[in-house]
């Protein structure tokens, strides 16, 4: 897979979109987070005061001799290291529900985004990229958002602290180490670039993977009857190698960006020891402030390393945020700005007035000027070769798509002037490939119609003709129909498609290439039963089938990008 052609060539810190888009999901929990921060707060102060309790353990009781100060202090360790447990509990929790609030949130904002896309959007993107986007880069950029400012909190109220204590236990053994910062600083700022890099060749890599499993597990069935199974676990083989070769790169970049800095941390400390024993010896120091100064010095290394591993991740999670937005940023092909709904009593006459066509970044005009008329109540046929246009005109009236020139009027109206929804939840389309969704019979069947009544689904489903299939059923409607619904046969799903149809009451039906996967027999049953429950209804049924289209109306084609309407019931507009 290589990078995204639109995607932005980099996202900084700077960058405000981003920033604001990551703002406008946390915004909401604000109180939480607070609350969190201040849990944060308090649990840190119980930790960073346990090693100079330790100090005056030592200096101040052991050493002196004084127990009832070394009961006290004992004490005072024990209650301040079962408040910080208890604590940690009670903001592991907090977090874990306030993460995934912004995890949650952040995911359906982008799906949501995603179902305003045109199919133009799908066909230049695997779907499983897609997902890949929606889940890991979604929940990447979620862990960064979330972690970063609690560890940003916890790292630098402990390194503060830490720094805090140890200048007032021994201030030039605190200056030795703090000499080492800037080193690990200007190190990890040379590595950036190639974490970066490296991060991004792993993340389209894992896209890779996840796009090959979503386009061939559907395909299994077929890719069985070829015998291709060798052929495709030979590709998912080389795909993962390619996986995994990226992967052991990017552990040795970070093993090489995390051993540079630690390194320095050991040879800092040994140092310490270094100094500091000679400076007990002396009698320069006292050994309870040396234990606790090597206690602080052990705090403080976690801090160091954490506010340099934010410098890193955040780099790291510029990638995801590339690609996520990359979807966030994808424009949408009609905007629902109509407000006007669709009238129940329609009679959903249709025409094309000068309906003109191209795909974005294209200069071949699927349709121009086209015209034609479909009066209210007709069954309109639709035959053409593959490739002139017959998809893209669905497409056209389903609103994914707005034409550049012309309108297409519903019963005198632009259909633009109507709220989308409300006009696409009018139209029935019956496709080829009829929809299933896991779950129950019922579920599909009202799917278009969620709030349909036990009454009217019992009508729909007589109606239907889907009293057989639900006798035959072990639960009746409460059946599963399992993945995809391919344990019913083409001509049950296609009367699925027409109980779903029923309960939308349409004031146009499409029949798109609804019967080329099914026999004679079934098209003539199902055409019959369409004309038949739909009969007031505009129907446009599109076909290679001559037989499905014997008792249209009208006849229509597409050639050229003109659209021509054949038979006496209508003249060309």
């Amino acid at each position: 897979m290589t990078a995204d052609p639109d995607a932005p060539a980099g996202l900084s810190s700077a960058d405000g979109g981003a920033i604001r888009w990551l703002y406008d999901f946390i915004r909401p929990h604000r109180a939480g987070l607070l609350l969190l921060l201040g849990l944060s707060v308090f649990t840190s102060l119980l930790v960073l005061v346990q090693p100079y309790l330790t100090k005056v353990l030592i200096d101040d009781g052991l050493i002196a001799g004084h127990y009832p100060t070394v009961l006290a202090v004992v004490g005072l360790i024990f209650i301040a290291a079962l408040l910080a447990t208890l604590l940690s509990g009670v903001n592991r929790y907090f977090y874990t529900r306030l993460s995934g609030s912004v995890l949650f949130a952040m995911r359906e904002s982008v799906y949501r985004h995603l179902q305003t896309l045109s199919p133009a959007f799908y066909s230049r993107n695997r779907g499983g990229d897609i997902l890949a986007r929606l889940d890991g880069d979604v929940a990447e950029i979620q862990r960064f958002a979330i972690d970063s400012l609690f560890a940003a909190v916890s790292a630098l109220l402990g390194l503060v602290g830490t720094v805090g204590f140890m200048l007032y236990l021994n201030w030039r053994l605190s200056l030795l180490l703090l000499a080492v910062v800037p080193l690990q600083w200007v190190y990890l700022r040379f590595m950036r670039e190639r974490v970066q890099q490296q991060v991004r060749r792993l993340r389209e890599r894992g896209s890779d993977v996840t796009a090959f499993l979503v386009e061939t597990l559907p395909a299994m069935k077929y890719i069985q009857g070829v015998a291709a199974e060798s052929r495709e676990a030979g590709r998912l083989g080389r795909l993962n190698r390619l996986y995994l070769g990226d992967l052991l790169m990017l552990q040795l970049v970070e093993f090489a960006t995390a051993a540079v800095p630690n390194t320095l941390t050991s040879i800092a400390r040994a140092l310490v020891f270094i100094v500091g024993g000679y400076q007990v010896v002396k009698g320069e120091m006292a050994l309870g402030s040396l234990i606790a100064f090597n206690a602080y010095l052990g705090m403080a290394v976690g801090p160091v390393q954490g506010l340099l591993g934010l410098y890193m991740s955040l780099h790291r999670v510029q990638v995801s945020l590339e690609r996520v937005r990359y979807l966030v940023d994808a424009e949408a092909d009609v905007e629902p700005q109509g407000e006007r709904l669709p009238d129940r009593s329609m009679p959903g006459a249709l025409r094309f007035d000068g309906v003109s066509f191209r795909y974005p970044g294209t200069e071949h005009a699927v349709l121009q000027r086209a015209s034609a008329s479909l009066p209210a109540g007709c069954r309109a046929g639709l035959q053409s070769p593959s490739g002139s246009g017959k998809t893209t005109l669905v497409d056209l009236i389903l609103r994914h798509y707005d034409p550049q020139e012309g309108r297409i009027l519903a019963d005198g109206v632009d259909i633009r002037e109507f709220r989308l929804g409300d006009w696409r939840s009018r139209i029935a389309l019956v496709a080829q490939d009829i929809v299933l969704f896991r779950g129950s019979l019922l579920d599909n069947i009202r799917y278009a119609r969620p709030e349909a009544t036990a009454e009217e689904v019992q009508a729909a489903v007589l109606r239907a003709r889907l009293g057989p299939l639900v006798e035959r059923l072990p639960r009746g409607l409460d059946s599963p129909v399992g993945e995809r619904g391919t344990s019913l046969s083409g001509g049950e799903r296609q009367r699925i498609a027409i109980a779903r149809a029923l309960l939308q009451d349409p004031l146009l039906v499409i029949l798109d290439e609804a019967t080329s996967a099914v026999d004679e027999a079934v098209e003539r049953e199902v055409l019959e039963a369409v004309d038949e429950l739909f009969g007031d209804r505009t129907r446009l049924v599109i076909s290679h089938r001559r037989s499905a289209l014997e008792k249209c109306d009208l006849l229509l084609s597409i050639a050229d990008g003109q659209l021509q309407v054949h038979g006496g019931a209508v003249t060309r507009g």
